[in-house]
């Protein structure tokens, strides 16, 4: 090759590849992510789930490395608040966590409760006004507006019993301890469970979706960077990719209201 011309060629790949580069997340430093266990969204028995798709192919496309580990609700907040880590999936947002966090949503869901037949509850009202009625929660979980307040007001009458997982809530709900629990579309196969179905009904929430999406730490990551990670959850949605994803665990009507909003 003439070495003129190759001289030019090392000059226009040493230009346009920095700019490439530069389109995709900065990977000059190792990142972590945060599971965490609610129903389909992530399990750690079969190590699988929504989250745990979503992050497998935002990973990918990233070209980054991300060391991914199982943590509660309660503490992933602390630490995305602190920096400690870095990202973490199916969050919302509210007015304190926008303070440290940025989001990039892929999914929209409403809230219903969870009642025991047996309460005598026909709506939230209901539930609200009888003060022998305990409600569960996850600890460090935020849910739409109608079912926060209620989830406030209950905490408040010491009306409130919290727990780790979805697991012993059910449990604790079976058991009679509690009457009431908040919960998602990512819940409704445990509800097939005969024992649970034949003692409770649902009630929906009057709100709008909430959307859900990646966290990213305000605090590890410069906003330039977050835009970055943002467009790969887009580029995910727009490909069709993300419902591909949620049609593994929905049927096609209802991935599609989740992921289409």
């Amino acid at each position: 090759m003439n070495r003129r011309l190759f001289i030019a060629l090392l000059i226009t790949l040493g230009t346009f590849c920095p700019l490439d580069a530069a389109a995709g997340p900065d990977c000059s430093r190792p990142f972590t992510l945060a599971l965490h266990e609610h129903g389909l969204l992530y399990s750690a028995d079969t190590d699988s789930g929504i989250d745990k798709d979503v992050a497998d192919e935002l990973i990918r496309r990233s070209g980054c490395k991300v060391t991914t580990s199982l943590l509660a609700r309660a503490r992933i907040w602390q630490l995305i608040e602190s920096g400690a880590l870095d990202f973490t999936l199916s969050g919302i947002s509210n007015a304190e966590r926008d303070k440290f966090a940025g989001f990039a949503w892929y999914f929209s869901n409403k809230y219903y409760l969870l009642v025991r037949k047996d309460a005598g509850v026909r709506n939230q009202a209901d539930f609200e006004q009888n003060d022998k009625l305990q409600l569960g929660v996850i600890r460090g979980f935020r849910y739409s507006p109608s079912a926060n307040r209620l989830v406030d007001k209950l905490h408040a009458a010491s009306r409130v019993s919290q727990a780790g997982g979805l697991a012993p809530l059910y449990q604790t709900l079976l058991l009679g301890h509690i009457h009431g629990m908040i919960i998602e579309p990512f819940d409704y196969p445990t509800l097939e469970e005969k024992r649970i179905r034949d003692v409770t009904s649902i009630i929906e929430f009057s709100d709008a979706s909430v959307p859900h999406g990646l966290v990213m730490s305000k605090t590890s990551l410069p906003p330039a960077e977050q835009e970055k990670w943002r467009a790969l959850i887009n580029g995910m949605r727009s490909d069709g990719s993300m419902r591909r994803i949620f049609e593994k665990y929905f049927k096609a009507d209802l991935a599609a209201a989740m992921v289409d909003f």
